[in-house]
């Protein structure tokens, strides 16, 4: 068969049927997050009980991730495409009829062990089936998916469980799934690099390995900050599991001819120094879209549907940013694209760092924006340079790496920052105590003030004190709650920036310069 038949006439045909699946299933990564309360009380569970419909899922996507490029090679690309799909859209419906928490996080976990492999397999598909020279715009679309889906995530969570029941988050996925293995199954082809190849024997070990260290490092980044930590006999004990599989699984995997990961994809230094940043994008894209509606629920009085509506229109900013950053990726070197979105996203951080107890939606609304509008300068041109150099063999493994690497940014990213704010609401709120003291000019006009509008409205004078008193903590618990998300803001602005000057350093790639086509090998 010549490369012609291989190829789809109009690639944009193939990424629009191969997205469709792997959107819904990186939309299920939050949109589940506003719907716990709603779970917990439809389930009858308690809230901390409710958040292993989270962890669940995160361990079976982290685990499959790394392994569907081997198991692409094992079933063929598209077979496991379409199996994935398949079992996808099937677990969703089964979340949809659960009747219980413990059936639900099952179901959860086989929902994320058979949609992980869309993220990677759509990856590959796409990046096989534009020409080389239309790498960048192969990876703007990629890019919608990616960025696109967690930031609509919260908003879309919160407008169907708010106006409909939580079980239509994971109904709709249904109809979807249908139609994208229907479309997948009549548009796509694969080239003889990413048919079924025949597998002598199978790496049991690797497998296990992967599996009981990812699973183990999923559990401890999701479980950490609710459990204490490194003061909890529970987190020790993952973690160890997790570090002990990690290592034996690195030098097992070194060690086999035909590996279930193939991680000698990193010697190749345009591969493996993307990948990095691809780390750092995941990071910076979970971690804010985390933050910022916490902020606005617990500061503000916001609702679901009102707080996911702040991240919205970030999600516009992001989508008409895709095609122009695809376009800039063979005239500027990816270097450059990669530190002047490291700074924009620093900006946007910072930016929201300064909000103040009187800060309204619209302003919410364009410091998200903010925030956004340069991860496509980051992902985009990562995406591709981390690719320019991989045959079309490797496709799925490098695909199934760089998902990897993403989500484990992104993992890794919402617990520190969360550890962050948690230790910086204590220091904030001590800091603030140190002002209310009868020697404090400014504490005592207050307690005046408030005590004189207390009694206008006919409450006795000691009652009145003791109600402004209580006034003034109040206030002075927000002011430390919004400090404390300002300094977890700068933190992640600062490694943005620092990452922004490392970006700097690395090796130049001709292949990015202007009028110079990208190679796939």
């Amino acid at each position: 068969m010549s490369d012609d038949t291989l190829r789809p006439v109009n690639p944009l045909l193939i990424s629009t049927a191969v997205s469709l699946a792997a959107f819904m299933e990186v939309l299920d990564t939050t949109i589940a997050n506003v719907a716990l309360s709603h779970i917990s009380g439809s389930l009858g569970a308690s809230s901390e009980e409710s958040t292993w419909v989270l962890t669940s899922y995160l361990v079976a996507n982290g685990i499959i991730l790394p392994l569907s490029g081997w198991l692409s090679a094992l079933m063929g690309r598209k077979n496991f495409f379409i199996f994935c799909i398949l079992g996808f859209t099937l677990t969703s419906f089964l979340c949809g009829i659960a009747t219980s928490l413990p059936m639900l996080i099952v179901f959860r976990l086989l929902q994320g062990l058979t949609g992980g492999g869309l993220q990677p397999s759509q990856q590959a598909i796409i990046k096989d089936s534009f020409p080389a020279e239309k790498l960048g715009m192969a990876f703007a679309i990629t890019g919608i998916t990616t960025v696109l889906a967690p930031i609509l995530g919260p908003t879309l969570g919160g407008l169907i469980t708010d106006n409909f029941s939580w079980r239509w988050i994971f109904f709709m996925n249904v109809p979807v799934g249908l139609l994208a293995a229907f479309l997948v199954n009549s548009l796509v082809v694969d080239p003889p690099s990413a048919r079924k190849q025949k597998v002598d024997s199978i790496d049991y070990i690797g497998l296990s390995l992967i599996a009981l260290g990812l699973g183990a490092l999923q559990i401890v980044l999701d479980k950490g900050q609710q459990e204490d930590w490194f003061d909890s006999s529970f987190i020790i004990i993952f973690a160890s599991i997790a570090v002990v599989g990690l290592i034996l699984a690195v030098f097992w995997i070194l060690r086999q001819k035909n590996p279930v990961v193939e991680l000698k994809l990193f010697a190749i230094p345009s591969f493996s120094l993307p990948c990095i940043m691809i780390f750092f994008v995941g990071f910076a894209l979970y971690s804010s879209a985390m933050l910022l509606p916490m902020l606005v629920q617990t500061s503000f009085g916001y609702d679901a549907t009102l707080s996911g509506l702040v991240l919205s229109p970030g999600g516009i900013a992001t989508l008409f940013m895709m095609p122009i950053v695809g376009k800039l990726v063979n005239k500027i070197q990816a270097k450059y694209l990669i530190s002047f979105g490291m700074l924009l996203s620093a900006v946007g951080m910072w930016a929201t760092g300064l909000v103040t107890p009187q800060t309204g939606y619209g302003t919410f609304v364009l410091v998200r924006a903010l925030q956004t509008v340069g991860i496509p300068f980051l992902f985009i041109p990562a995406s591709t340079l981390a690719f320019s150099k991989i045959s079309p063999e490797s496709s799925s493994n490098a695909s199934a790496i760089v998902s990897l690497m993403r989500n484990l940014g992104g993992s890794i990213g919402i617990a520190l920052v969360t550890n962050k704010l948690i230790h910086s609401q204590q220091i904030e709120q001590a800091h603030l105590v140190q002002h209310l003291t009868t020697a404090d000019p400014g504490y005592q006009s207050a307690i005046a003030n408030y005590t004189q509008s207390i009694m206008n409205l006919g409450v006795p004078a000691v009652q009145a004190s003791t109600m402004a008193i209580a006034k003034i903590y109040q206030e002075l618990i927000q002011q430390a709650n919004i400090l404390a998300y300002r300094d977890a803001y700068n933190f992640v602005a600062i490694i943005l920036v620092v990452l922004a000057v490392v970006a700097l350093f690395m090796p130049s790639n001709a292949l990015q310069k202007k009028g110079a086509p990208i190679a796939t090998h």
